[in-house]
């Protein structure tokens, strides 16, 4: 259990800026429940959802990064949420699944060519004896305005896109468990993006 409460590169909960906020949004909490309901709640709706952060450099998904910008999708929301929780003593871990949006913007899918994301990130946090699954990706102004049911975290049970919309319309397939990860599978994520034309391979090999 000590490796999920420690700082890394990317889970840089050793930061000035990370301890001193996860100090703060866990002050008052009595225990481990509240304090998690706290973070989660932070890291989802205070950092924006925006699919187009850039993603394929290893800083690009550091904690503080994302703190400061304000702003991140899945996988650095994820991230976020651990490192926080590591900072306020509660393990935490990242996990990626494979899924599909059924509700996918109009805009975004003629860009995509796809409604399927190969790598969504989402976080685990050790509670009360046992692992339970935190997605903090869609923060509520952006669940308000597309009639999205936001996803509630109470500490106790998996917290996981919703499969329908507000109007019962599909919405979030789970399609693959990809299982625990120690750092990002920036490889892999990389890939991904330029398969999904979402990044431009003379970015990452300067060519």
């Amino acid at each position: 259990m000590d490796k999920y409460l420690k700082a890394t590169a990317t889970f840089d909960s050793d930061n000035e800026a990370i301890k001193q906020k996860a100090k703060q949004l866990a002050q008052g909490k009595n225990d481990d429940i509240e304090k998690a309901k706290a973070l989660f709640y932070f890291a989802r709706d205070e950092i924006s959802y925006n699919l187009y952060t850039p993603k394929h450099m290893p800083e690009h998904f550091k904690a503080s990064v994302t703190l400061a910008r304000g702003t991140g999708y899945c996988v650095q929301k994820a991230v976020l949420l651990i490192t926080l929780a590591r900072a306020a003593g509660i393990p935490a871990r990242l996990c990626c699944a494979k899924i599909r949006n059924h509700l996918v913007p109009p805009k975004v899918l003629e860009r995509l060519k796809t409604d399927i994301f190969p790598w969504h990130g989402y976080a685990e946090l050790y509670l009360e004896g046992k692992w339970i699954k935190a997605t903090s990706a869609f923060d509520i102004v952006m669940c308000q305005e597309r009639r999205l049911i936001p996803v509630e975290f109470d500490g106790r049970h998996d917290a996981r896109f919703p499969d329908k919309n507000l109007d019962g319309k599909p919405h979030i397939e789970y399609l693959l468990d990809r299982g625990i990860f120690d750092d990002i599978p920036l490889d892999e994520i990389r890939k991904a993006l330029i398969e999904r034309n979402l990044l431009d391979p003379k970015e990452l090999f300067g060519k």
